[in-house]
C-alpha cells in the first residue's frame, strides 16, 4: 500500500480532508522510493541531522520563514500569544504559546494536544489502521516488563502533531504526574507516508514515558515521541505534584511528532467516532482539551 495522499476526518462536519504536508515529495521519496532507503538508514533517521536543523530553527535569521509558513498552512495566528512579527526565531514561533480560552477544555478524558488521533479498544487491534506485519511490539516500546504487564490489553490513543500544529501538550485528566522515563532512539518520521506500512517505527524512535495517576481512568502512561527534525522533547511540569487537565505538560521543538496514550484495561471507553474512522483506515481530527473518551 502506497499513499498519493493523506486523508483524515474533521470531526466537526465528518468531512474527509487532505492534509497540507511540508516536504510532501521528500517524505514520499524517502518511504516509497527503494532509492530513498539509503539516505532515510544512513543521515535521516539519525539524531545528527534532527539536532542540526533544529539549531538553524533557533537561529533569529529563520523569522523569516515564519510569514510564508502561516499563511500556507492557513495557521489561526489570533490564536496566538504573539503576533508574527514578535517572534525571535522559528522555534519559538513553532512551539508558542495560545491565549488562554483559545482551547476550551471539555468534560471526560482530552485531547493533550491538536493533531489527527486513532484509537485503539484493545491495543493489539493496531493492525485495523496499519498494516499487518508491521511489528509494532508493546514489549519493545515501553522496554519495559512491569509495565507491559501493567498495559496488556488495555487501550491506546495516538495523536499525530504535523508541523502545521500547535506543538505544547497537556495533561488529558487531573491526577498525580510521576518524573519521566528517556528512552533513546532514532528519528524516523511519524507521518502516515511511513507508519502506514512500517507501525514498528514508533519503537525505534526516541520517546519518553510518564505516568499519570488519575481516579477516573486508571494509571494513564503518556509517551511523547520523537520524528524526524524534532529537535527535542521539552518537559515543562513539575515531577510528583498533582495536575489538572488541560495543563501544559511540554513541547515539541521543530517538527512532526506524536503524542502516545495507553490505559489499563477495562478503564477507559474511546469515543466511537474515533474508533470508527481508525477501523476504516482515517485519522480524526482533534484539538487539545476536546473530549476523546470517557
Amino acid at each position: 500500500m502506497k499513499l498519493d495522499k493523506i486523508e483524515y476526518i474533521d470531526r466537526k462536519t465528518n468531512m474527509i480532508l487532505v492534509e497540507n504536508v511540508p516536504g510532501e515529495n521528500f517524505l514520499k521519496f524517502l518511504y516509497h522510493n527503494p532509492f530513498g532507503k539509503l539516505p532515510l538508514e544512513l543521515l535521516v533517521k539519525r539524531k545528527c541531522l534532527s539536532s542540526f536543523y533544529g539549531k538553524l530553527m533557533d537561529q533569529k535569521k529563520s523569522i523569516n520563514k515564519i510569514e510564508d509558513f502561516v499563511k500556507n498552512n492557513h495557521i489561526d495566528m489570533n490564536e496566538s500569544q504573539k503576533k508574527v512579527g514578535d517572534f525571535t526565531s522559528f522555534n519559538d514561533f513553532f512551539y508558542r504559546k495560545l491565549k488562554p480560552n483559545a482551547r476550551k477544555i471539555e468534560d471526560g478524558l482530552v485531547s493533550p494536544a491538536d493533531g489527527k488521533a486513532v484509537g485503539f479498544e484493545k491495543i493489539n487491534d493496531w493492525d485495523k489502521f496499519f498494516v499487518k506485519g508491521s511489528e509494532f511490539c508493546l514489549e519493545k516500546y515501553l522496554n519495559n516488563k512491569e509495565l507491559l504487564e501493567k498495559y496488556k490489553g488495555g487501550s491506546m490513543i495516538i495523536v499525530r502533531l504535523a508541523p502545521a500544529d500547535y506543538h505544547r501538550y497537556h495533561f488529558p485528566a487531573d491526577g498525580k504526574i510521576g518524573s519521566r522515563n528517556k528512552i533513546d532512539g532514532y528519528y524516523y518520521s511519524v507521518s502516515p507516508y511511513a507508519i502506514k506500512e512500517n507501525f514498528g517505527v514508533f519503537c525505534e524512535n526516541k520517546r519518553e514515558l510518564t505516568t499519570l495517576e488519575t481516579s477516573e481512568y486508571g494509571d494513564v502512561l503518556i509517551s511523547e515521541i520523537g520524528a524526524t527534525m524534532v529537535g527535542g522533547i521539552e518537559q515543562t511540569y513539575t515531577p510528583d505534584t498533582h495536575v489538572k487537565k488541560g495543563e501544559e505538560k511540554g513541547y515539541f521543538t521543530f517538527g512532526g511528532s506524536s503524542v502516545l496514550l495507553l490505559f489499563e484495561k477495562g478503564k477507559v471507553m474511546i469515543d466511537d467516532d474515533i474508533l470508527k474512522n481508525t477501523k476504516n483506515g482515517y485519522e480524526t481530527k482533534v484539538y487539545m482539551g476536546e473530549k476523546i473518551g470517557e
